[in-house]
Order: structure tokens, then C-alpha cells, then sequence
């Protein structure tokens, strides 16, 4: 009775009159207090093992900053393969900026603590002002790297025309343009608040406004799209961008230190998502989501998204107890007998999955940074913070989060039959997004209910622009891997012979084709059709789909093994990026002007 009575005045608190979220009201609350209500009685029968450690050494969080944005050699001061160097060149003055204040600020606690720093900041950058030109880094062997070509941003005027009528309708589309950094856009913006920018979101569900991607001539780039090593560049340069976007808002950019802890290794609840796949990949090669996951959001697509109150209405304790502890022992073993799951019953091992992972699913050292968007005023910045935060995510957790979304956006659609609105399922769903560790959750945690909800809200509703790759990483990636090529020289005679050898065979092969390539003129090979090479002249209209087709056409059913084979698509591989899978929408003259060296393929997607 106690802990319900604070829930109940908690959550009075969090509607007085004074709060930004004044508009919902009492009732429609019930739900995330109930959902917490359920989560503390779980929490008391089984006390969490991780706890929740104060924030680390400022120097230690620092470090980590500088590691997880690809700058690790910047505080080791060793030489290593490390994309440092190609990565400063690349950044834009406000992120190179924000790189020098993270790494003079690193310096100066060390010195505190009395310790000397491998590299001090004036060996990056020589300038004392942060917005100045970059000038070479430096690098650890003392030797000036070559200087790369500075990428800036194209001069766009501030995207946020004055409002005014004051309010959204339901008609109203934002366009989002991907070409200029967020925090570009952020430094223009940060004069003016009374914009369109900055209207604060509303619970009406009919008050959200539409965003539209402007379809960028290059196409628009997935997630999946992008291979591993450049979605791990892109990891880089979006934690540098994010840090920068907030330092502009005026957000402080929080960061937890990862608890280490004794995970289990075997079994299903409170397994690392990684682990759960190693185990799961042995059976199923390829698997992106752990099994047990995708296995109940099937149960729940199958038989529960016409049930009333699917989500809000727990399962029997008993039962969901006795369930899990039956998944525990029969799952991989293919004896558990999946008829006896009740819709309500899933739906409470499904967030229970998800509240026991060792590491939370929006993960430990990133949660405050999204903890910390629900602060921001304007409805299009909370979208691109919540954008690079989902960039930043583990390819685990990124692709659990998606799956979650998925089924969570189903749930929606099916409102008439289940009677779970957007809002009643982001209420349910933000306490198990949101999980605090520790026994006590702190009052000023508990009075972000609202805020959290929205953000949910906003994760659900806008889920397919989240997982698009911006314009403007995808170009700093670009030059990032220039630079990196230009960096790389044969260290020794036998492979500078060796890649002679190569040079040598690659045009000897190019001769034996059937001409010479013109400017403008690409080779297209397609190992799995009948005819597995054409050149096509390209002009300023013809686009990845046209490739497509033209190859369906001259293939016919002539093609190589089944018939109805998988669909094909076409890829620019090498160049400035490893691989990316073209958006049929794609003006292929603009990928050509950008990427003039790579090999185009098509070919069928891995995912």
C-alpha cells in the first residue's frame, strides 16, 4: 500500500498544473503507474544483481567518450590501424570543436590527478580556438599526416520558419533533410525559439505532425544497407554529432560507465542479447534477433493483437512464473509446448525479457543521453537526437529495438479490436524501456513518466526514418575512407610487387572487356543471371531501378538456378565506401560522381 500511495502522489506531482505535461491527465497515467506497480512486486521477489554505480571518474568517462568515437589513439598516444586521423579530417568545425573541448577536458582532470597525459590537446590541435580550421593532426610517432580536404557542410538558411498559427494539425508535414549535420542546423537555430521547431509535443494523437524524408538524389540509405565497417565509422562520427547537437540545445550530454557484472552464459532470461545470438546463430546461421524473442512477438501477432488490453492486462504471476521457468529448460531443446501461452501470458514474459537483460535494451551507457531528449522543447530535434541514438546502438540491440517497434506499431493498427492506443501502449512500454537500475528508483526518475512515455511514442511513430542512415554521415564516411586510402602505402618491396601484380591483372581484365569505359559509362556485373556483365551509359534521370529491370528484361528466364531466384539489387561496392545496397530511387550519375572507382553489382540482399 505504501509504495502504491507514492506511484499515486509521484504521479500527481508529475500533472500539476506547472508541468510541461499538463495537458494529460490523471487517467490516462494509470497505465504507467500500474505497468510500475508490477515491475517493483517482480523487482521484490527477485532482487536485481546489477546495480546501478554512481558516475565514474570524470577522466575514466571521458576516456570512454574518446574511445567509443574511434579517438582511442588520442589518449594511448600509440600507433595503431585506427580511423583517428582520417576521422578528425573529416569532421565538421562545430564536431572537431566538441572533440577538442572532450579532449582538453580529458587532459585537465588527468592533471589534477597528477598524472601526465599521453598526448596532450595541443598536439591534435595546435590552434587554442576550438572553431578554427583543423590543422594536420599529428600523429603518434610524431610525423604530420598529409592534410585531407576539410569537409563542410553546405550553407543552408536556418530550417525553423516562424509558426503562425501556433499549433500543428493533422495535415501538416515537416519536411527533414538529411544533407546538413543536426547540429549545424542546431548552431543556426539556437537565436531564434519561437519557431515551428520548438512547439512542444502534445498527447492528441491527431496533433502529431508528419515527417517527410526529402529523398536525397543519392537515395535513401537503410541501416542495412551499409556494411559492418562503415555502420562502425558511422558509429563514430554520430556519438561526436550527438555530443555536439546537445552541447548547442544547451543539453548536458551524461554518460553512465558500463558495470561489469557476471552474466549467465546459458539460457534465456538475463542472457546478453550477443550471447542469446552466438547460441542462437549455431542453429539458425544469420539470426539478427534472439529466437525467444521473435518465437513471442509470433505467439502475440498470432492470437493477441485483437485481445483487449493486449500489453496492460498482466497474466497470472503463477503462470508466467511457471512459464518461464519451463522456457528455461525446454526452449532450445524444442520441448516447449508453445499452445499453453496464454496472449496475456506472453506479453508478460515478453517484458520481462526485456526489463532482466544484463544490459538495458537502449543500453547502460546511452540511456541518460536518451533520458536527457525528453528535455528538448522542439518535437524535430527530440527526432534527430532520438536518430543518432539509435545510430549509436549495438547492431544486437538496434535490431531487438526494431523487432520491438514492429510488433508495438501492429498493436496500434489493431486499436478498434484491442483498445490500446498509441498512448496506452507508450505508457506500458516506458518503464521497461526506461529501467533504472537498483532497488530505490530516485523521485526525479520517477516525474519523467510522461516525458519517457513520449519519447516511445515518438520511437513507435516515426520507426522507419530512425532507421535511415543521414546524407551527411554517409559523405563524411566517404571522406573518412579517402583519407584513409591516401594514408596507406606498401610498407615493404615484396607487397608494393604484389600490388603491381594486382594492378597489373586488374587492367588486363579491364582490356579484355569488350571497350574501354567512357566517362559516364558503368560496368555492371551480375554473377547470378545468364548475362553477368553490361555497360549502360548513364544519364541524369536513370536510376537503380532502370538497372534492375533492364537486367530482368535481357535475362528473361534465362537466368541462373530457380526461377522465381530472389530479387536482385543493385550495389556500389569500393570506392570511398565498403558496400551499399541503392535505393532503387537512386539518380545513379549522382552515386557515380561521388564514388567514380567503385565495382557496381547486382546481387540479392543479405537481410
Amino acid at each position: 500500500m505504501h509504495r502504491k500511495a507514492t506511484y499515486q502522489r509521484i504521479g500527481s506531482m508529475s500533472l500539476s498544473p506547472s508541468a510541461p505535461e499538463r495537458c494529460v491527465s490523471r487517467e490516462s497515467m494509470e497505465d504507467y503507474w500500474s505497468e510500475m506497480k508490477n515491475i517493483e512486486e517482480e523487482r521484490q521477489e527477485r532482487p536485481e544483481e546489477l546495480m546501478e554505480r554512481a558516475s565514474g571518474d570524470e577522466a575514466e568517462l571521458e576516456e570512454a567518450w574518446l574511445q567509443e568515437a574511434g579517438l582511442s589513439t588520442l589518449v594511448t598516444g600509440t600507433q595503431s590501424d585506427g580511423p583517428a586521423e582520417a576521422l578528425l579530417s573529416t569532421l565538421t568545425r562545430s564536431q572537431a570543436a566538441m572533440v577538442k573541448k572532450r579532449l582538453d577536458n580529458y587532459t585537465q582532470t588527468l592533471r589534477k590527478r597528477n598524472r601526465q597525459p599521453m598526448r596532450h590537446v595541443r598536439d591534435v590541435f595546435s590552434t587554442p580556438d576550438a572553431s578554427s580550421e583543423l590543422t594536420p593532426p599529428i600523429s603518434p610517432n610524431g610525423q604530420i599526416a598529409p592534410k585531407q580536404p576539410q569537409w563542410n557542410p553546405p550553407k543552408v538558411p536556418p530550417s525553423c520558419p516562424a509558426d503562425t498559427n501556433g499549433s500543428s494539425s493533422a495535415s501538416e508535414t515537416i519536411l527533414l533533410s538529411f544533407d546538413v549535420a543536426y547540429s549545424e542546423e542546431a548552431r543556426a537555430h539556437r537565436k531564434g525559439r519561437e519557431c515551428q521547431d520548438c512547439r512542444r509535443i502534445r498527447k492528441d494523437d491527431r496533433d502529431l505532425p508528419r515527417f517527410q524524408i526529402m529523398r536525397p538524389r543519392q537515395g535513401v540509405t537503410l541501416v542495412s544497407d551499409l556494411s559492418s565497417e562503415d555502420l562502425k565509422k558511422i558509429g563514430y562520427i554520430s556519438l561526436i554529432e550527438l555530443t555536439t547537437f546537445y552541447d548547442f540545445l544547451g543539453i548536458e550530454m551524461k554518460r553512465s560507465r558500463v558495470v561489469r557484472s557476471k552474466a549467465r552464459d546459458s539460457g534465456i532470461f538475463g542472457v546478453p542479447l550477443t550471447t542469446l545470438l552466438e547460441n542462437d546463430q549455431k542453429k539458425y546461421p544469420g539470426s539478427r534477433v534472439p529466437l525467444v524473442f521473435k518465437k513471442l512477438l509470433s505467439k502475440l501477432e498470432q492470437t493477441g493483437l485483437q485481445t483487449e488490453g493486449i500489453l496492460r492486462v498482466p497474466g497470472s504471476a503463477s503462470r508466467v512464473k511457471h512459464l518461464r521457468q519451463e522456457l528455461e529448460l525446454k526452449f532450445y531443446e524444442d520441448r516447449f509446448d508453445w499452445d499453453q501461452v496464454r496472449q496475456n501470458d506472453a506479453a508478460g514474459l515478453l517484458k520481462m525479457f526485456i526489463r532482466e537483460l544484463p544490459c538495458p535494451l537502449l543500453t547502460q551507457q546511452h540511456l541518460p543521453a536518451f533520458t536527457a531528449a525528453q528535455s528538448i522543447s522542439s518535437l524535430k530535434h527530440q527526432i534527430q537526437a532520438l536518430h543518432l541514438l539509435i545510430l549509436l546502438l549495438p547492431e544486437a540491440n538496434r535490431d531487438t529495438l526494431k523487432a520491438l517497434l514492429e510488433f508495438l506499431r501492429k498493436v496500434v493498427a489493431y486499436e478498434e479490436k484491442n483498445r490500446m492506443s498509441l498512448w496506452n501502449v507508450s505508457m506500458i512500454v516506458a518503464p521497461n524501456l526506461f529501467t533504472f537500475r537498483g532497488k530505490n528508483v530516485k523521485q526525479e526518475e520517477m516525474h519523467g513518466a510522461v516525458a519517457s512515455a513520449q519519447l516511445v511514442r515518438l520511437l513507435i511513430t516515426h520507426q522507419d526514418l530512425l532507421w535511415t542512415v543521414p546524407c551527411f554521415l554517409i559523405s563524411q564516411v566517404r571522406k573518412m575512407n579517402e583519407a584513409a586510402t591516401g594514408k596507406k602505402t606498401p610498407t615493404s618491396e615484396k607487397s608494393k610487387l604484389r600490388l603491381l601484380k594486382r594492378w597489373n591483372m586488374d587492367k588486363e581484365r579491364e582490356r579484355g572487356e569488350v571497350t574501354d569505359l567512357r566517362d559516364g559509362v558503368i560496368r555492371v556485373h551480375a554473377p547470378l543471371h545468364a548475362k553477368v556483365s553490361m555497360a549502360i551509359q548513364l544519364n541524369a534521370e536513370m536510376k537503380a531501378r532502370d538497372i534492375m529491370a533492364r537486367f530482368d528484361v535481357e535475362n528473361g528466364r534465362g537466368s541462373r538456378g530457380a526461377t522465381r531466384r530472389q530479387r536482385q539489387y543493385l550495389f556500389e561496392i569500393g570506392g570511398n565506401i565498403g558496400e551499399r545496397c541503392l535505393d532503387p530511387e537512386a539518380h545513379l550519375l549522382d552515386v557515380y560522381r561521388v564514388n567514380p572507382h567503385c565495382q557496381w553489382v547486382l546481387k540479392s540482399r543479405l537481410t
